[in-house]
């Protein structure tokens, strides 16, 4: 028997060519707190580059809050053209329970579509107290949580194709 591969050891993130030309994956971004969604994205994308999944094999889809994060994951799920879903964002508490509504609401909807449509959902919506918080998350460097996100889409990739295999 093989040993397990840590996908977090950056020499292991690559995926094996059979894997990665089959799989399909979509990046659900939200639009709120811009810059930094769309610097979880940027990291996100390259990191699944970077471990040997095509670019033409990532579909890109922007929504305008993390609210919506579900629904348009429930769409896509429903196509069955996709072998991972990656959600992105960033909600940041403020003076009102608005931040625990969506917070909430966006995890409990995403675990529903993953469930009820068997597929994996990577889950990197960020929800911190502090906007210098989601900035350090979202940074332009190796603390960067797109590339967690990519990693275990990866990571996942590979351990659903093994399962297949032992059917």
């Amino acid at each position: 028997m093989k040993p397990r591969r840590d996908m977090t050891d950056a020499a292991s993130l690559r995926i094996s060519r059979e894997v990665a030309q089959a799989a399909r994956v979509a990046v659900i971004r939200s639009n709120f707190h811009r810059a930094m969604s769309e610097r979880l994205e940027q990291k996100c994308v390259e990191t699944l580059v970077q471990g040997g999944l095509p670019r033409q094999n990532i579909n890109r889809v922007v929504v305008p809050g993390c609210f919506e994060i579900p629904f348009v994951a429930q769409r896509l799920a429903a196509t069955h053209n996709y072998s991972v879903l990656i959600a992105l964002g960033v909600v940041v508490r403020g003076d009102t329970y608005h931040f625990e509504l969506v917070a909430n609401e966006c995890a409990r909807g995403v675990m529903q579509v993953s469930l009820a449509n068997d597929i994996p959902i990577i889950f990197e919506v960020l929800a911190v107290y502090r906007l210098r918080d989601a900035a350090r998350r979202s940074a332009n460097n190796s603390s960067n949580k797109g590339i967690e996100a990519a990693h275990a889409a990866l990571q996942l990739l590979q351990t659903m194709r093994e399962i297949e295999r032992k059917k």
